[in-house]
């Protein structure tokens, strides 16, 4: 489990209004939201149609043209 090391700002009332945590600590959660993400896509698309490479690649290159357009 990651231990996160957190500095609380507070506003001047003393409430919390935000966290700090070092940069190392964000991207290990970031990095684990991300990889829960994909997995979670990966289970959601497994029985979904497979493209060949060159219809994958062609699919692709759509896309890509339909965005600078």
């Amino acid at each position: 489990m990651l231990s996160l090391h957190k500095n609380y700002v507070l506003d001047e009332y003393q409430k919390t209004v935000a966290v700090q945590i070092p940069i190392v600590e964000f991207e290990q959660i970031e990095e684990a939201l991300e990889n829960y993400g994909l997995a979670k896509l990966m289970d959601e698309t497994q029985n979904d149609e497979r493209f060949s490479g060159e219809v994958a690649q062609q699919y692709y290159q759509q896309l890509k043209n339909n965005v600078e357009s």
